[in-house]
């Protein structure tokens, strides 16, 4: 089984985010960048295939060079082969449509994505790709075992779970349950030093059109000040949350 984990390259979540040319623009000044927290699961999950099945796993994500950490992260977590589509991720369609070229080149069995990325939140990419390709798809992904050419799958739906049946090649977008954060794995110094030898591919992008245009990003507005109640005074938590609140 060959397969490829779609790889974002994303803020820290504990990063301080700040924006640049009137608000138009994410400010990456100072800003520690890590796999995506849902891509992670991913690949983890695809090292379980490799161990257990012997699968090949490439990583596969769109950047400029700054990403290459990132990649060589993954190898060293144990991925074969690393693949970089030289240009800036714009938007969803655009990295869909660059990633779509490298799983037709290289005829993989199982496209691992995560949901959605931590910092846009889009959760479109691996739906994109999946209609790009005319591959089978299943989202909110918690669960996947691959016997043959079968896969089962576990997705989150509201109010439960739903197992799927369906056959490779298949698009899945992963997130938490696919493995646990207890399984996700540290490079390790022999992992690190490894990745170094390994193949890591930079190819050009092909031409795809834009499909959104960010036109201005705004903070949250800052939490108002916190008002304490004394606990024995019903009445007034009554008043503050009618007449200020608003919430009864």
């Amino acid at each position: 089984m060959k397969i490829l984990v779609c790889i974002s390259n994303v803020p820290d979540t504990t990063s301080k985010i700040n924006f640049t040319s009137d608000n138009t623009a994410f400010d990456t000044t100072g800003v520690q960048f890590v796999i995506n927290p849902n891509d992670e699961f991913g690949l983890t999950r695809a090292m379980w295939f490799k161990e257990k099945q012997g699968a090949t796993v490439h990583v596969a994500t769109v950047g400029t060079a700054s990403v290459e950490p990132t990649i060589r992260k993954s190898l060293a977590i144990g991925a074969d082969e690393g693949i970089r589509i030289d240009a800036e991720p714009v938007d969803g369609i655009f990295v869909a449509r660059q990633l779509s070229e490298i799983v037709q080149k290289g005829g993989y069995d199982l496209i691992i994505a995560g949901r959605e990325s931590i910092d846009y939140n889009g959760g479109m990419v691996p739906g994109m790709m999946s209609a790009m390709l005319d591959m089978n798809f299943v989202n909110t992904c918690i669960s996947l075992e691959v016997e043959d050419n079968k896969a089962t799958a576990v997705r989150e739906i509201d109010g439960g779970k739903e197992t799927l049946e369906t056959t490779l090649p298949l698009i899945i977008g992963g997130q938490k349950g696919l493995v646990e954060e207890s399984d996700l794995r540290i490079p390790n110094m022999r992992g690190i030093m490894m990745a170094r030898q390994k193949k890591l591919t930079v190819v050009p992008p092909v031409d795809a059109a834009e499909g959104t245009l960010d036109v201005r990003f705004e903070k949250p507005a800052p939490k108002g000040a916190v008002k304490l109640v004394d606990p024995e005074n019903i009445d007034e938590l009554i008043d503050l949350l009618h007449k200020e609140a608003k919430v009864i």
